[in-house]
């Protein structure tokens, strides 16, 4: 099985599925009362278009005033079952930065009305949040309850989110959310504003590009008003209304959920097209990257120290890898102030000279040391910068560098070009951490610049092997121990989360992992965790187990065949999908279980061998043998696909459900009977 070819083909496709909504556009709020409900808005008790839903939105207003530096958001929330009570409690985040830039949430006003008609007006006091504290800025929250909130409610609130005045922020609309909406309004009134381009020229421009992925009908308006806008010139007015808007996709293996909503992106721009877009500005990127890179000084001698003349490129590039690997991932553990780095004797930090000789950077500085370094070393290096997999899809046609999220480095290693991700902390070497493979961007080239395509990676790098090696006594009790093994992504999972907190609390979660999935009633505990930090070799977790398995009828007794998939639950439970299917990476498992037994039971039976297979791309096998005193059960499953679309689901739907419920069946011990007393002689 091979997904170099159909997976790139089908996350293009996956892209284009949701650039046919959008076209590129260039061009050069309500009144602040409450809305009286209808008789229809008091009595509803559902939405027919979301049954049992919890809650749907009857109207949402968002509206931007850059002559005022503030947007204004209102909302109007039926609550249609207890669980839709939450939605009284409202968080509305904001963030601050260390010299003040940010923004102030104002002027908060609410009120509840009952089924009945009456009226219940907020007068509590918001309180302020912490969410969570990064480098020079902290993300916060005005937190307040609606008062007096039930079943049938419905729910209003305003509020106003202020921005320094020095900044112009273009909005985004994001359409759709996890309730139902029946009716939403959006509006712009932009100013000009001033930009410096891609090579450095400053201008001032009216033009906005905007990127819609909007329902079949629905247009952004785009008028002027004569003598509203600057210096007596026209104003620019952008509007948008929907009605019934979904809520946003909310199911398993699905793509990023921020490359499916509805939505409409602004951004201003002084270009026309896409094509000049990305031509000038990822040749800018690639110039300012290149000051940082270097290499200087302290790298080149840095190299000369680490490699060896008579080296291969090969071995010099793993030294090299080793080196950066060696150093501290700010990403992954925590950012310097700039009191430490004074108090250290350090200064601003410039060039990857200064990354070396701090022996830490962030996940992206410590790539484009790696890239200064392999230049060094006399090779060709590139840097490129991709969109994160995890979280969205990279779409051309939004003119926007802040859709790429992650550094990737390109050498070209004896004549062919391999990515690396040494910013992704123990990540394999000439391997990428699954999110940023697969994906596209931008990236330096001999021309100057190009667009980038991370390569995929083979179903066999992510590997998981579960290998259980267990007694049954008499009474139905077993013991022994189980082997994980993890192998690529599921490898670089816990090594990466082995970085956010102490032994114990990893322990404790890779304790939790396994005991999800074996049967009920077997006590789990880590016995050692081995090669945690060296990420060329598999990450190693023995376990000892003990506890009751299976069930009893009679003389009976019924054991899962495959201890690993007892408590699995079917993948896909819906007959029918619209989104596609997206795992986050091709992968194998590979299951064991040997069960030793005492002579006083018997196999009666054990699964039959079985295979199944989906078209060329997944694949999955049951064995199992026995002899006197005890039996295994081998499992695999392959997947060499990531992304299958709707029309697809059926197939896929049925593969799975064929050896999901192969995977249920059981093997069956019978207890041998007692052997006779004997007779008493009679004298």
């Amino acid at each position: 099985m091979n997904i170099s070819g159909r997976s790139l083909i089908r996350l293009s496709l996956l892209s284009a599925f949701f650039s046919a909504f959008a076209s590129l556009s260039v061009a050069s709020a309500h009144a602040q009362q409450w809305t009286p409900p209808t008789t229809e808005e008091l009595s509803m008790t559902s939405q027919s278009e979301v049954p049992g839903a919890a809650a749907v939105y009857l109207y949402r207003e968002e509206t931007t005033e850059d002559k005022l530096h503030m947007f204004s958001i209102y909302t109007r929330l039926k609550v249609l079952t207890d669980l839709g009570k939450e939605y009284a409690n409202v968080e509305l985040g904001f963030a601050h930065g260390n010299e003040g830039v940010g923004y102030t949430v104002e002027d908060i006003q609410g009120r509840t009305i009952h089924s009945d008609g009456t009226i219940i007006p907020f007068t509590g006091k918001p309180y302020e949040k912490l969410i969570e504290k990064g480098q020079g800025v902290k993300f916060m929250a005005k937190v307040f309850s609606l008062p007096d909130v039930e079943v049938g409610s419905i729910i209003e609130y305003r509020y106003k989110l202020r921005y320094d005045d020095h900044y112009f922020l273009n909005p985004d609309w994001y359409i759709q959310s996890d309730l139902f909406t029946r009716k939403a309004h959006y509006a712009w009134r932009p100013t000009d504003k001033q930009l410096i381009t891609g090579d450095g020229r400053e201008q001032l421009t009216s033009s906005i590009a905007w990127f819609p992925i909007l329902p079949d009908g629905t247009e952004l308006k785009h008028t002027q008003v004569p003598g509203a806008g600057p210096i007596g010139g026209p104003q620019n007015v952008f509007e948008l209304d929907v009605n019934n808007i979904p809520p946003a996709p909310n199911e398993d293996f699905m793509p990023p959920i921020r490359a499916l909503t509805y939505r409409v992106l602004f951004f201003y721009t002084p270009y026309r097209t896409g094509a000049e877009f990305w031509k000038n500005e990822t040749k800018f990127w690639s110039k300012t990257r290149d000051k940082f890179i270097g290499p200087g000084p302290a790298v080149t001698a840095a190299v000369k120290d680490l490699v060896a003349p008579t080296d291969t490129q090969d071995q010099k590039l793993r030294k090299l890898y080793a080196a950066v690997m060696k150093l501290e991932n700010t990403s992954y553990t925590r950012a310097h102030s700039s009191a430490e780095e004074k108090a250290e004797g350090f200064k601003e930090v410039h060039t990857t000279d200064d990354i070396w000789t701090r022996k830490r950077g962030n996940d992206d500085q410590i790539t484009e040391l790696f890239v200064a370094m392999a230049r060094a070393a006399g090779m060709k290096a590139y840097l490129a910068k991709v969109t994160n997999r995890d979280r969205s899809l990279f779409i051309p046609g939004y003119m926007s560098l802040s859709q790429l999220d992650d550094e990737l480095a390109i050498v070209n290693l004896d004549g062919k070009e391999q990515y690396f991700d040494p910013g992704s902390r123990y990540c394999p070497y000439q391997h990428l951490a699954w999110k940023h493979s697969m994906t596209a961007g931008i990236r330096q080239a001999d021309s100057g610049s190009d667009f980038a395509n991370a390569p995929p990676e083979s179903y066999t790098y992510s590997r998981t092997q579960r290998v259980a090696d267990l007694t049954l006594d008499q009474q139905g009790v077993v013991s022994g121990n189980i082997t994980m093994t993890y192998m690529g992504s599921p490898a670089l999972r816990w090594r990466q989360r082995s970085l956010t907190g102490d032994s114990t609390s990893l322990e404790r979660e890779i304790h939790a992992s396994i005991e999800r999935i074996v049967p009920p009633g077997m006590e789990v505990k880590v016995s050692s965790i081995d090669q945690i930090e060296d990420y060329e070799k598999p990450l190693i977790v023995k376990l000892d187990v003990k506890g009751t398995l299976g069930s009893s009828t009679g003389k009976r007794l019924l054991i899962p065949g495959d201890i690993f998939e007892a408590n699995s639950k079917p993948a896909f439970p819906h007959e029918k999908r619209e989104i596609p299917v997206y795992f986050n990476y091709a992968h194998m498992n590979q299951d064991a279980v040997r069960i030793k037994f005492p002579p006083t039971f018997t196999i009666e039976s054990l699964p039959a061998a079985d295979k199944y297979g989906f078209e060329k791309f997944a694949v999955y096998s049951l064995t199992s043998e026995s002899n006197a005193n005890s039996f295994t059960v081998r499992r695999n499953f392959s997947m060499a696909e990531i992304v299958f679309q709707p029309k697809e689901y059926p197939g896929l739907r049925g593969f799975y459900s064929k050896f999901e419920t192969k995977d249920q069946e059981s093997v069956v011990l019978t207890t041998a009977p007692a052997a006779p007393k004997p007779t008493p002689s009679g004298n």
